[in-house]
Order: C-alpha cells, then sequence, then structure tokens
C-alpha cells in the first residue's frame, strides 16, 4: 500500500477541511445547545457531494474511491460527528446498499435525488428488542396481492423524521430465520410510517434519531432491494461500509482531540509557565497522537482493500473496533488536559466525549466487532449456539 496521496486526494482532503472549518464548526456547539438538526448544513454538505461520495456520477454520486471518502469524512468528524452521521448514513447505509443490490430502474430513480439532498434516507435495521442479534426480525412482510405489507417497529434510526426513503429490514418467513429477511425500499409519506424523536440522548444532540412505527407499510415487489431472503445480506453488506464510516469519522474526532489540547496547553498557564512544559500533559497528547495515527493507518488500509475489491470485512471491523475505542479515549484525554475547562461546552472537547461515546455501540458494538475478527482468525462462529 502507498500511503502516500495522489494530488486529487490531496485535493479532496484540503476541501474538506477548508467546509468543515468554515461551515461546520462555527455551529457545531449552537446546534448541539439547541438539540438542532440543521437542515440548511445538510444542504451545503450536499452540495459539496458528500452525500453521495461513492456513488458513480452516472448515478449523480462524486464518484469518489473509499480513500478519498475516508478523509471527506475524516475532516467532517473533527467538526460535528452529527453532520458525520448524516453521511455516513446517507452514503455508506442507504446509497451503497442500493448501488450495490438495485436494479438499475432503483439506481435510477433513488440515487440521484439521495445523492443531492433532495431526499434524506435512512436505514431501518435495529429493532427495540434486536440490536447485535440483526438476524431476529420482528418486523414482519406479509405478501399481498399487490406487493408487500409491513407491521412492526424499529428504534434508533437516524434521519428518521427527515427521510422520504427508508430502508427497512422485516421478516418474510420466520422458519427460514436469517434467510427469510428482506430489504425493501419504503416511501415514508404514507400514514402507516410513523417516527417518533427520541429524547434526552448522551451524545449526538444534533442529529436526528427516532423510533419508527410500521402500521400497514405498503410497499410492491418493485421495492424489494436485492431477493426476498437476501436482506441479511445486504444489511452485512451496507454495515461494512458503514463501519468504515464511523471509523473515518473517529479519527477526525481523535485528531480534533490533539489539535485541541495542544492550543490548549499552550496558552493556559499554571505555577508560571504553559502547562505543555509539564511532562505528564506532553505524555497524554502524545498518547493522542498514537492512537490517531494507528487509526487512521486502519481505516486507509480498510479503504484500500476496499479500492482492490478485496475482501476487508475484518479489516474493516480492526478499524471501527480501534478508532471508535481511540476517539473515546482521547475525548477522555482531552478533557483531562483541558481540566475544569474541558468539562463545560465552551471547549469543543466536551461534545467530542459525548459524541464518540456512542460509536462504540452503534454499527456493530466492539464487543460484536470483537467476534467478527476471533471468527475470521478462528474459522468458529462464537454467534451460533455450539
Amino acid at each position: 500500500m502507498d500511503f502516500e496521496l495522489t494530488d486529487e486526494q490531496r485535493l479532496i482532503r484540503d476541501t474538506a477541511r477548508e467546509f468543515t472549518d468554515r461551515e461546520i464548526i462555527m455551529q457545531s456547539r449552537e446546534n448541539a445547545r439547541n438539540h438542532r438538526f440543521d437542515v440548511d448544513l445538510v444542504r451545503k454538505v450536499a452540495e459539496q457531494g458528500y452525500l453521495g461520495a461513492i456513488v458513480p456520477t452516472e448515478y449523480g454520486g462524486a464518484g469518489l474511491d473509499y480513500l478519498s471518502y475516508g478523509l471527506v469524512v475524516e475532516e467532517i468528524g473533527r467538526g460535528d460527528s452529527a453532520i458525520r452521521t448524516v453521511i455516513s448514513v446517507q452514503t455508506s447505509l442507504v446509497c451503497s446498499g442500493i448501488l450495490k443490490h438495485g436494479t438499475e430502474e432503483q439506481k435510477r430513480k433513488y440515487l440521484p435525488k439521495l445523492c443531492s439532498g433532495e431526499w434524506i434516507g435512512c436505514f431501518g435495521l435495529t429493532e427495540p428488542d434486536t440490536g447485535s442479534d440483526a438476524a431476529n426480525q420482528r418486523t414482519r412482510a406479509k405478501k399481498t396481492d399487490n406487493g408487500w405489507v409491513i407491521n412492526g417497529a424499529k428504534m434508533w434510526i437516524s434521519m428518521a423524521n427527515y427521510a422520504k426513503v427508508a430502508l427497512i429490514f422485516a421478516q418474510t418467513d420466520p422458519d427460514l430465520g436469517h434467510k427469510g429477511i428482506a430489504c425493501f425500499i419504503v416511501d415514508t409519506d404514507q400514514p402507516g410510517f410513523k417516527p417518533a424523536t427520541i429524547e434526552h440522548k448522551m451524545g449526538l444532540h444534533a442529529s436526528d434519531t427516532a423510533s419508527i412505527a410500521l402500521e400497514d407499510v405498503e410497499v410492491s415487489d418493485d421495492d424489494v432491494l436485492g431477493e426476498v431472503g437476501g436482506g441479511f445480506k445486504v444489511a452485512m453488506s451496507n454495515l461494512d461500509s458503514g463501519r468504515y464510516s464511523v471509523a473515518a469519522g473517529c479519527v477526525g474526532i481523535c485528531r480534533g482531540c490533539v489539535e485541541e489540547s495542544v492550543k490548549y496547553a499552550k496558552e493556559r498557564e499554571q505555577f508560571g509557565r504553559p502547562i505543555a512544559s509539564f511532562q505528564l500533559v506532553q505524555a497524554m497528547i502524545a498518547d493522542m497522537v498514537l492512537k490517531t495515527d494507528a487509526s487512521r493507518m486502519l481505516v486507509w488500509r480498510a479503504g484500500w482493500m476496499k479500492d482492490k475489491g478485496l475482501p476487508n470485512t475484518t479489516e474493516t471491523s480492526v478499524a471501527k473496533l480501534h478508532a471508535t475505542e481511540a476517539s473515546l479515549e482521547c475525548a477522555n484525554l482531552a478533557i483531562q488536559v483541558h481540566g475544569g475547562a474541558g468539562y463545560v461546552d465552551d471547549h469543543p472537547v466536551e461534545r467530542y466525549y459525548r459524541d464518540a461515546r456512542v460509536t462504540t455501540l452503534y454499527e456493530g458494538t466492539s464487543q460484536i466487532q470483537k467476534l467478527i475478527i476471533g471468527r475470521a482468525m478462528t474459522g468458529v462462529n462464537a454467534l451460533v449456539p455450539a
């Protein structure tokens, strides 16, 4: 793997950095304080081409390679994880799923509107009683003469209140287990699709998170994404892309922690000198740098493998596990460097800490990532009862 970025990749990275500094950072604190999902900012993100970064230009996307996509997401993640979440869900979970598994008609119908930001999408896999056990879908899809009728509930769904399109996973035949799951492209503009905002989150205050009640939601046969019975495969491939973008965003959190800590340590004086001159402060900063660089290299390796078309589920899980845990550790250290000032939101490290915490939970907990890695190493699937 060549670690030297191309001129185009450096331009993409620098443009994303400038956009983040200019448009996102100035808004992030107030949006978080007011629990505001910033539709105007999402529109600006769409105008940059970030909502369809990895989608080919023929379908309205930016046509970026995965490594370039990771560079963009790192920069956005440094500014605001709530906005990074929009990009991750729209691009990695929704667009990539339609791109990989959709028919030509589905691609041309949905991708241009999703890439442009005209439509927002959401990814409806998790349920109130189904988190890590994604194969155990309680939402049901019943075949009718005109298509399918879906009933059930989803939980922890980003952007569900704003989505025009939802990828909903449902069980079509419980006797088949995970082989009975199907993924449906659902038009949310119908009475049976009922999102409700989830309040009082620890972090991601500027991100929309909702539960969804599905009551006799109707879809046609043309709205099946992939094959009936192939929904679990769709979900897992989408999560491979989603985990990559989460990991890249967490590298951004790590880097933000380093930058903010260095800045503060050089300005803050104690005992007549800047705290940057204290060995233990430098040690904390060094630990953050180490975690940042290691996480970035793991993300780049996963991105390089994706771009080469190589199997990368294990490497993506390694990147996701390391980067998410590292972001939480870096945020904790950054607050320590800031002292009492880091405990309030005058400095972004407080928000970094709260926003980083959920990254070790969604799109596969850290423990699930370890089981994926362990399965690859041993050939034994710990998720299947002996």
